[in-house]
């Protein structure tokens, strides 16, 4: 996508939302991450060292509002563009609004949401079990993969929080294939429980993925069964992080930033995987210390298994900048090539170093 059709769209936005405040809460909101990566170990060729952007939290720009309906029901809706900041150019090409675009009903039963959204499982892994919750080198997307981010043509559906802590969700994504209904298909589900230092969050879905499913031609089963169960306390002093995850299907892995269900080509040819997370986060004033270690356990009789550990630091020079550093070592086995990415790249090698800032808006 060109740089200049993204500043046409923001252009016509901006009024739209300044006009709309009259009778509605609209927020222009925005995020710019940049830094340096240093990579080594890398498959083939890469860029030692570069300028990258969206490491700690993909960069953006988005436009959020609600509006009040009476009787404790808002229509709500987000539209969010990634922005890669070291170039000017969109995150993923033919897509304007690749990452949120969904409008929905907030209500005294739940929130309801239609459109291109973020699935359970990976909500579950940023948000309850990583310490770096996504980003820098640390990031538990690393390994922990479980195909795409975000589904295209999503239903999902949130309960409000309890009092007792317990929410829940389910999702439905539909594939809109006129030959398979069953093309990538997706479906899951999660409940969480949030009260006062602990937090717990337990998701499982399911992603049908049939390539070449056309008229003439049989499908290639490449479905997926994602599991994971996450959690993490706060002590005080630190938080600890724990997770575990269990995939089956031979599109269980890996993250495909360019694909809305999954890898169209696997990689990493597994069908059977086990992962384990153990990780912490020490705040000491304005800078909070992570560390995390994480193993993959490849099933299946190749036993491509890989570990990770990844220490790193965020210092806030105030609520909306931080500036942060994080270093990532996989150890492949057996010819596995799991690499060590961030919150936007995948990464080529298997050490990063990452330095950088981001600012919010």
């Amino acid at each position: 996508m060109k740089p200049n059709l993204l500043v046409t769209a923001l252009s016509l936005i901006l009024p739209l939302a300044a006009t709309a405040q009259e009778s509605s809460s609209v927020e222009v909101y925005g995020l710019l991450d940049a830094g340096v990566v240093a990579e080594r170990g890398c498959k083939g060729d890469c860029a030692r060292t570069k300028v990258d952007s969206g490491i700690a939290s993909g960069s953006r720009l988005g436009v959020r509002g609600r509006e009040d309906l009476g009787r404790g029901t808002s229509a709500v809706y987000t539209l969010e563009a990634g922005v890669l900041n070291d170039t000017g150019a969109s995150e993923q090409s033919g897509k304007l609004f690749n990452r949120q675009a969904y409008v929905g009903i907030d209500g005294p039963l739940g929130l309801v949401t239609l459109g291109r959204q973020y699935n359970l499982v990976y909500e579950t892994l940023t948000d309850v079990a990583d310490p770096f919750h996504g980003g820098m080198a640390g990031s538990a997307a690393n390994l922990v993969g479980y195909t795409s981010k975000r589904y295209d043509n999503t239903i999902k559906y949130k309960t409000k929080r309890a009092r007792s802590g317990l929410i829940g969700a389910v999702q439905y994504s539909f594939g809109e294939s006129p030959f398979n209904s069953k093309v990538n298909r997706a479906y899951g589900g999660s409940l969480g429980y949030e009260n006062g230092a602990l937090k717990i969050g337990i998701t499982h879905q399911r992603k049908d993925n049939l390539l070449d499913a056309t008229g003439t031609t049989p499908a290639v089963d490449q479905s997926a069964r994602n599991t994971l169960v996450a959690a993490n306390v706060d002590f005080g002093r630190f938080t600890g992080y724990a997770a575990f995850g269990q995939s089956r299907g031979e599109g269980s892995q890996h993250w495909d930033m360019s694909n809305p269900y999954g890898a169209v080509a696997q990689t990493l040819p597994t069908d059977k995987s086990r992962d384990v997370l153990f990780g912490v986060a020490v705040p000491m004033g304005a800078t909070t210390f992570l560390a995390s270690y994480i193993r993959k356990d490849d099933r299946t009789l190749a036993n491509r298994d890989a570990d990770q550990i990844a220490i790193g630091a965020s210092y806030a020079l105030s609520k909306r900048t931080d500036f942060y550093a994080a270093l990532a070592k996989i150890k492949n086995r057996n010819g596995g090539a799991y690499s060590v990415g961030n919150a936007s790249n995948q990464g080529r090698g298997d050490r990063a170093l990452n330095i950088g800032m981001r600012h919010a808006f």
